[in-house]
């Protein structure tokens, strides 16, 4: 690569990448002084200067002309530990008054007296480093492109395509990256298929050594907002209000709702005419349950809706402080209320943020018969 050629390599990467032509000069510099110190056995006291115009690469030592020589100095700490102070200038670059004025009458301390030293085969040198600093200014500039793309878009859903899986994730595709979907994140039972599309929550995004880092999930309750976020518009505009939303992936979520309006009815406009809204949540679900509930400021109201779908709870809070409260149902409705495995009632606890004790009518009047 001769200078002319190097010009225009960073001219196009400027271009074409929207790299900073100041960045790219300033790390080929560098690296061009690393590249000097390693090959030519030079000591600190150079620096290397690009016509940014002709491409023309010189290097240069130089000193500095000072009263004395600064060795640096040593402190001892508060835990009486000596501290090495380094020189503020460079042993090898300082030149004292005296021996300045020989080589440049009138010169003051302060001043910097330079000459060009650039090797005779530094061309060889400057094209593989130049080669290997614009690879690495490529890499850089996409990855804080691609950061600044899918920085923000944690804990948003994203449409990608299923491109790749190993034993323990799968590989999905936006365009200019990839996310991972761990196989653990994916809904219990479902089935993913090379080459479709997916819909996706993002629960991660970190910019490390090895480029963008954006890990996603199907399982996480996030998931589960935005499918109703992007189904029902009542949502987006203000109308309706979600509250809150938990999740048992695979068995069931419970999302609390509102009404902004009291002439809409915030359960019928998420679920539908005929169930229309809800059957496409339900479809990118796996066949998942959901109840919407119907938020409430008034404790008792709100767990007996979270409680769906057992019917005709009566509840009481019965420790205000720790957030208890009781429920009684009827025999037929225990079951309901308590779901599979417990399911129904942690979900109601979580949601309402209630520790919900159940009991049946029976229970309650054997209790008032002891």
């Amino acid at each position: 690569m001769n200078s002319e050629e190097f010009i225009k390599a960073v001219k196009n990467i400027v271009k074409e990448k929207g790299i900073s032509e100041d960045v790219v000069f300033e790390g080929m510099e560098q690296a061009l002084l690393t590249a000097y110190k390693r090959n030519f056995d030079s000591k600190t006291n150079a620096r290397v200067e690009i016509n940014k115009e002709t491409g023309e690469i010189k290097v240069f030592s130089y000193l500095v002309v000072v009263d004395d020589v600064d060795y640096g100095s040593e402190e001892t700490d508060e835990e009486g530990n000596v501290v090495k102070i380094p020189p503020k200038i460079n042993i090898d670059a300082q030149i004292i008054l005296e021996q300045a004025e020989e080589m440049v009458p009138g010169i003051k301390v302060g001043e910097t007296i330079e000459y060009e030293v650039t090797p005779k085969d530094f061309g060889r040198v400057a094209a593989s480093t130049a080669k290997q600093v614009l690879t690495q200014k490529i890499r850089e500039a996409e990855r804080n492109s691609i950061m600044e793309e899918f920085g923000d878009k944690q804990d948003e859903m994203l449409l990608g395509l299923v491109a790749m899986e190993d034993a323990r994730n799968y590989y999905i595709d936006f365009g200019r990256t990839r996310g991972i979907l761990p196989k653990g994140e994916i809904i219990p039972g479902e089935t993913i298929k090379m080459g479709s599309n997916i819909r996706v929550y993002v629960t991660k995004v970190e910019n490390n050594t090895k480029g963008p880092l954006i890990l996603l999930s199907r399982k996480h309750y996030g998931f589960v907002k935005r499918l109703f976020e992007l189904e029902i518009p009542e949502l987006q505009d203000g109308t309706l209000v979600m509250h809150a939303c938990v999740r048992e992936a695979g068995v069931r979520s419970k999302v609390a709702v509102s009404s902004t309006n009291e002439r809409i009815d915030a359960i019928g406009t998420c679920i539908g005419e005929r169930g229309s809204r809800i059957a496409g949540i339900l479809k990118e679900l796996n066949g998942e349950k959901i109840d919407v509930v119907l938020y409430s400021e008034v404790p008792e109201e709100y767990i007996k809706s979270a409680l769906s779908p057992a019917k005709n709870a009566i509840v009481s809070i019965t420790n205000e402080i720790k957030k208890e409260a009781l429920a009684v149902v009827s025999s037929d409705q225990l079951s309901l209320a308590i779901g599979k495995a417990g399911n129904n009632i942690k979900l109601a606890s979580r949601l309402t943020k209630y520790k919900i004790n159940i009991k049946t009518m029976e229970e309650i009047n054997a209790e008032g018969n002891k």
